[in-house]
């Protein structure tokens, strides 16, 4: 049976179930079913625990902690995943597992749109871009960023082509978008032309683990890792985009007469080469410590134990680790690019991101002024705690009980789909 002819039969099926309950309609947004796509969940250990994976662990958690009329469903790629997840909010586990980007991928264009009709969900969250070429229902869709359009170079051409593609179909037929910025948001308008009305700044949060801890803890901590008394710290993917040869050079005129080690915390990625290229160049090998990906659980003790944390990223879409550092009462620099300076405000210093004198500069003065060090943390921890997970899970509730008041669910982005289909028909013939 065709797409299409699914979803006729879904929409039939909920007519039939409404026509029955005594002659009456329930109110738009109570008793719907809202399905919660989430296949980037990540492993425990693996660096997609980060990221995306972050994002979606924390709002299925902060959901399963709040009332919502309807039902919730939530789609997740492994049974490891579905572990601890609770039973009201119906996980469903792929019997296939979907970590890997090529099964996923193809699963989640072929079949997840017909489990969508065989669940009758009535509104999709799709958690990171991307949504299926066809659904039977409204989608609401979450952008993190669009760094393979801002640096193409460093994404692989297929991986590019195809978020370039179905990026744009998802955007344009997606009832609500959620950026996790206003530099996200304004990043959409720029590349995709939506309608600015459809689109919903939600930010992230931080963690209550994140968090300022005994002195202590982190002396314990500091002797189990063998770490330096001081150091400063960096947090994410070894990546071009995260401008870590900068941060590098800039380390090295402040390394000479002085006792500080820098820690670049996190798994090698595409380009990673080159940084630790210069590493040796530079003769930092034992000045600086590559300790790879860090688990969750851990990261308190290693922004704790820092000295300053430092943020030199060209682009993000909205950048957890200073907020985190934030948190836990460390000073933070970061660059003055993309979406950090909404992140910090005026809680940490910025630099532009070329800057290398500037944020050598940056760096003296929180490092020789502890009294500069002591404001920033009290900033720092007063902006850390105006984002919150609960709250983002509130606003992203609010906006799936507006998408399914907005009409009928399934007829109105049915009848998108099928202009668009046409149009795009249309432009292939000419």
């Amino acid at each position: 049976m065709c797409p299409c002819c699914l979803a006729q039969r879904h929409r039939r099926g909920d007519q039939l179930t409404k026509e029955a309950a005594c002659g009456t309609t329930e109110p738009r947004g109570q008793g719907r079913r809202v399905g919660l796509e989430a296949l980037l969940w990540g492993r425990p250990g693996s660096y997609r625990q980060s990221g995306v994976s972050t994002y979606i662990r924390h709002l299925v958690g902060e959901i399963a902690q709040l009332e919502w009329p309807g039902e919730l469903r939530i789609y997740l790629p492994s049974r490891d995943a579905a572990q601890g997840i609770p039973e009201r909010l119906r996980p469903w586990a792929a019997r296939l597992e979907l970590h890997r980007p090529a099964t996923r991928i193809l699963w989640q264009h072929t079949l997840f749109p017909l489990l969508l009709v065989q669940d009758r969900v009535d509104l999709l969250h799709a958690t990171m871009n991307v949504a299926p070429w066809w659904t039977p229902c409204p989608v609401v869709v979450t952008v993190h960023d669009l760094a393979y359009l801002r640096y193409p170079k460093v994404h692989p051409m297929g991986r590019r082509l195809y978020l370039s593609a179905l990026t744009r179909l998802t955007l344009r037929r997606a009832r609500a978008i959620i950026a996790v910025s206003q530099h996200t948001k304004q990043e959409i308008l720029r590349h995709f032309r939506v309608p600015p009305e459809r689109i919903r700044v939600i930010y992230e949060g931080c963690d209550a683990a994140f968090r300022p801890l005994p002195a202590p803890a982190i002396d314990a901590f500091r002797q189990r890792r063998n770490l330096p008394q001081r150091y400063l710290l960096y947090v994410g993917n070894l990546e071009p985009r995260k401008n870590l040869p900068a941060l590098v050079r800039a380390f090295a005129r402040l390394a000479t007469g002085s006792d500080l080690t820098l820690v670049l915390a996190g798994s090698p990625a595409w380009g990673h080469t080159e940084l630790f290229r210069l590493i040796e160049e530079l003769h930092l090998q034992t000045r600086v410590l590559l300790p790879g990906f860090v688990p969750t659980e851990e990261l308190p003790l290693w922004y704790n134990g820092a000295e300053v944390f430092v943020y030199l990223s060209r682009y993000e879409g909205f950048g957890l680790p200073p907020l985190e550092a934030m948190a836990c009462g460390t000073p933070v620099v970061v660059s003055s690019a993309s979406s950090l300076p909404e992140v910090v405000g005026e809680a940490g210093l910025q630099v532009h991101p070329d800057d290398i004198e500037g944020l050598v500069e940056a760096l003296r003065q929180l490092l020789s002024q502890p009294e500069l060090r002591e404001m920033y943390r009290e900033r720092g921890l007063k902006q850390a705690r105006q984002f919150s997970w609960s709250r983002m899970a509130r606003e992203t509730l609010l906006l799936y009980r507006e998408c399914l008041e907005a009409g009928t669910p399934g007829e109105e982005t049915a009848s998108i789909q099928g202009r668009e289909r046409s149009k795009d028909a249309g432009r292939t013939l000419q």
